[in-house]
Parts: structure tokens; C-alpha cells; sequence
């Protein structure tokens, strides 16, 4: 820092002097200027989290700054539990034929006088209860003796059925089993093996845990690949991607979500082959997803009607609100009202009638391109270069597939956002994180397959475990398995 005196010596150096003090000091202040904001804008993009850019929110707790808590409310502050005016909620009782076993408790004489008592007929108290079996499991053993031909003197053997031959050691229910615990309740192999040893009271091996996995695959092919084939010809198809490892390499686990069922597909690509294998190259649905460059190059090369996420565009929008330009923040703050005048007419569809919210809706979608579009700021840098790159990166996704963020206004049936898609791998990344991915393409086709029954049946309100048992008791007899799609009409 320059002192007084230092100045008073410049000032008395001479014009050309204080000129060229005063240049070096400019050069230096600009210089400076321009870290500051190099340094503000890295700041910016290291502060991405969940709720201004496309992070999976997991990251949040590195990312993300504490907010606010909620004051404490200290009158009319509401009790835990039931509230008064609401409908009671009980259990049902058992019917008589569900009981299995029955404890009466008759008083043998009066409690208070010690006398003789009689059965009033009035009454009877009760309480039910359930309980745990000692050993849960029933073991069978299956035998076939050998008989003696009088003819021929040859011996022979009644041959099992081949049911019980395919299903070894567990049944269809057991193996149905291990498949519920390993995938919808999470559990690896080791903690199956606990829960076997001291609740079932058995021991078993990771390997034999593993191909009854196996197994169950088996049984879930048939469904899976007629989900499969069905894609194609669904109406909407929202679809997202989330990380995946297989022996420690990277992969990634897509879902393809239905108003009917799900789809999971686990692939070494991030690219649009992906899509063009699952749904193909003549998909005449809306495709709803995000503003990843595999849609938009899915999008363009075969002219697919795709539904950009409009909550990944507000995300989007509101990173440039924690840009340091005051242009960067201004142009964010415009955009944002207009996304939220748009969503405020989307809220009030039940309100208003057809024509008006039509044409609310219109207004509010000119409003959103208008913002989008107009009144830019630019700067370029000494290089040539666009300051504001990313409101002009913005302005051109709108000026290129603006339209591609309204098509839920002329199909009713889109969905606006991509949350399904997203909703629908929430269970997916539980999994990972605990089975630490998969080994092998086997391993990726029972993920696969147990993943897609186990969401689809979820969709529609089906028990998981009794389809996978259905589709495992089919298998050991030789039977079609069930499906996942309804029955024609």
C-alpha cells in the first residue's frame, strides 16, 4: 500500500511521471479485477448442489450451506400423535378361521367371596396376538425306493418331479425369499446368511445364496423382456441415468419409467446408443427427461418429441443467480418469475375452466421464451470471448428446443417435470450403495430384473415377493411366468 509521503513524491516527480504511475497501478487493479472474478465464478461452480444444478442430492452435505432452522413455536404448538377430530385408525381383528391356536382364561371362583361361578354367556374379552414360530421352517424329505422287476430283474426308482429336481434345497417360497431380502429390503449376502443361521436356524453359503439369485433371474426373464418389447410402444416414456459400478468400473444403471410399469437397464454407455437399442430408432411417444446431450442427440437425429424437465431448467437458472455479474443474476431473476408465473398456472388447472387455463398457459409459456431470449447482456473478453457464457448457453438451448419444454401443454397426459424418472431410482442408489454394484453380466441382468419387478410392482400396488414367487414356482414346473402388463381388453 502506497503511503502519504510516497505519494507527495510522485506528484512532485513531474506529469509524465504521476501518468505513468497511474497507468501501472490501472493495469495492476484490472488484473486483479479479473482474478476476483475468475476466482468468484469458480466459487460458483464449486458451490453446485442438488438445488441449482443436476448433483444427485447425496452430495448436498459437502456442497450444500446449513440453512436456516424454523423459529420455535411456543403457543398453539401441536402434540405428537392422533389429532382430535380425525378418524381413528385400527386393526382389523382376526376372523375365527384365521386363528391357529385359542387360550381361554375362565375365572374358577370369585375373586372377591371365593364362591362358586357360572359362564354368564355374555361378552368374552379378547386380545390378539402374533408370534413367531420356534423353528420357522418345515423340513421335508423326499424318498424313492427302489423296486425289483419280477420280469426282468431290473431295479427302478420312481423319478422325482422335476419341480422338486430344479428347486434343490430351498423350495420356490425360500428362494423367493432370499430374492425379497437381497433386493427389496437391501440386505447382502452375509446378512442373509445371519438372518438364515439364527432365525431359521440353518446355515447356508454366500455361493448357494447366490445362485438362487440366479434362478430367480431365470424366472424374471420372460417379464422383463416383454416390458421390454413394449417400450417402444408406449405414449410417454420419462427415462433418467444414475452411476453404476462393476468391479469397480464405471457403468450406468438407466430406468425407462410408464404410466404401468418400469424398466432398468444397466450399460457400460452414457450415450444415446442406449436409447435407440431400448426404445429404437422410430419412437413415437414423448420422450421426458433431462437437457443431457444423449437426448438431444436422440432427439435430433431421429426427430423424437421429447419433454425437457422443466424443474432441471429452474436448477439451471438459479446457478446463474449465484453468479458474481450483476447482468448474470438479473437476467437468472427475470427467467425464474416467468418459470414461476408458468408453474403457478399448472397449480391452478382444477380452478379454471379448459379455454381459460389454455390460455394462461400460453401467456405463460410466451413469457418464459420472452425472458429467455431477450435483452442479453454481452461483454467479450480480451480474447474475443463471451463473458456471460452461461445466460448466452442458456438463451440458445431456448432459442434451439425452447418448444421442447411445453409439449405437456398440448399432451395432457406429459408430465412437465422428469421427478417419476427420478422418483423411480431412489431405491436403486439404496442398492448401490450397499451391494457396491455387481461382478459379472449376470450379475447385471438379476439386478436388471429383480430391480424392474420389484418397481413396476410398486407402480401398480402389486406384492413384489408373491410375483417373484409366482414367476420362480413357474419356472420349477415348467409353466409360463406371469405378467406384468395387463390383460387385454
Amino acid at each position: 500500500m502506497m503511503t502519504p509521503d510516497q505519494a507527495r513524491m510522485i506528484a512532485r516527480s513531474g506529469e509524465d511521471n504521476v501518468v505513468a504511475v497511474l497507468l501501472a497501478h490501472s493495469a495492476q487493479l484490472a488484473q486483479q479485477e479479473a482474478r476476483i472474478a475468475r476466482l468468484e465464478r469458480k466459487i460458483a461452480q464449486l458451490s453446485k448442489n442438488s438445488s441449482n444444478s443436476s448433483k444427485r442430492p447425496s452430495s448436498d452435505d459437502l456442497t450444500k450451506p446449513p440453512g436456516k432452522k424454523p423459529p420455535v413455536k411456543t403457543q398453539n404448538k401441536r402434540k405428537i400423535g392422533g389429532q382430535p377430530g380425525h378418524t381413528r385408525h385400527e386393526r382389523a381383528p382376526f376372523s375365527h378361521e384365521q386363528i391357529d391356536e385359542f387360550h381361554d382364561y375362565i375365572q374358577d371362583a370369585c375373586p372377591d367371596c371365593c364362591g362358586s361361578v357360572d359362564l354368564t354367556g355374555g361378552e368374552v374379552k379378547v386380545i390378539q396376538q402374533l408370534d413367531l414360530v420356534d423353528v420357522p421352517l418345515r423340513r421335508i424329505e423326499h424318498r424313492s425306493y427302489p423296486v425289483r422287476c419280477r420280469e426282468c430283474d431290473h431295479i427302478h426308482y420312481l423319478p422325482f418331479p422335476s419341480e422338486l429336481i430344479k428347486a434343490g434345497l430351498f423350495s420356490a417360497r425360500l428362494t423367493a425369499f432370499v430374492a425379497y431380502q437381497h433386493k427389496v429390503c437391501h440386505a447382502s449376502f452375509s446378512t442373509i446368511r445371519v438372518f438364515i443361521r439364527d432365525i431359521l436356524g440353518e446355515t447356508v453359503s454366500r455361493g448357494y445364496l447366490r445362485k438362487l439369485i440366479a434362478k430367480v433371474s431365470e424366472a424374471l426373464a420372460d417379464p422383463y423382456e416383454e416390458l421390454l418389447a413394449q417400450l417402444p410402444l408406449s405414449t410417454v416414456v420419462n427415462v433418467d441415468e444414475t452411476g453404476h459400478k462393476e468391479n469397480g468400473k464405471p457403468f450406468w444403471t438407466w430406468v425407462f419409467r410408464t404410466e404401468l410399469f418400469v424398466l432398468f437397464k444397466i450399460d457400460k454407455s452414457r450415450g444415446s446408443k442406449v436409447v435407440i437399442d431400448v426404445l429404437g430408432e422410430h419412437f413415437d411417444g414423448v420422450l421426458g427427461c433431462d437437457y443431457f446431450s444423449a437426448y438431444c442427440k436422440y432427439m435430433k437425429d431421429f426427430d423424437i418429441t421429447v419433454q425437457f424437465c422443466l424443474a432441471h431448467l429452474i436448477r439451471n437458472v438459479r446457478y446463474l443467480l449465484s453468479l458474481p455479474e450483476v447482468e448474470s443474476k438479473a437476467y437468472g431473476e427475470r427467467l425464474l418469475s416467468a418459470l414461476r408465473e408458468l408453474f403457478k398456472v399448472i397449480h391452478q388447472a382444477d380452478e379454471l375452466s379448459e379455454s381459460s387455463f389454455n390460455a394462461a398457459l400460453e401467456k405463460a409459456r410466451s413469457n418464459v421464451l420472452s425472458a429467455a431470449q431477450e435483452d442479453l447482456p454481452s461483454r467479450l473478453d480480451s480474447n474475443g470471448k463471451e463473458h456471460f457464457n452461461e445466460v448466452h448457453n442458456l438463451a440458445k438451448r431456448f432459442r434451439l428446443h425452447g418448444h421442447a419444454y411445453f409439449q405437456f401443454i398440448t399432451t395432457p397426459e406429459v408430465d412437465p417435470t422428469n421427478n417419476v424418472a427420478e422418483q423411480a431410482v431412489r431405491f436403486i442408489v439404496i442398492d448401490r450403495h450397499i451391494s457396491q454394484g455387481t461382478r459379472s453380466k449376470a450379475g447385471r441382468e438379476s439386478s436388471e430384473r429383480l430391480w424392474t419387478i420389484i418397481g413396476t410392482c410398486a407402480i401398480q400396488g402389486r406384492s413384489a415377493y408373491q410375483f417373484i414367487l409366482a414367476a420362480v414356482d413357474a419356472l420349477f414346473r415348467g409353466k409360463s411366468p406371469p405378467s406384468l402388463l395387463p390383460a387385454p381388453t
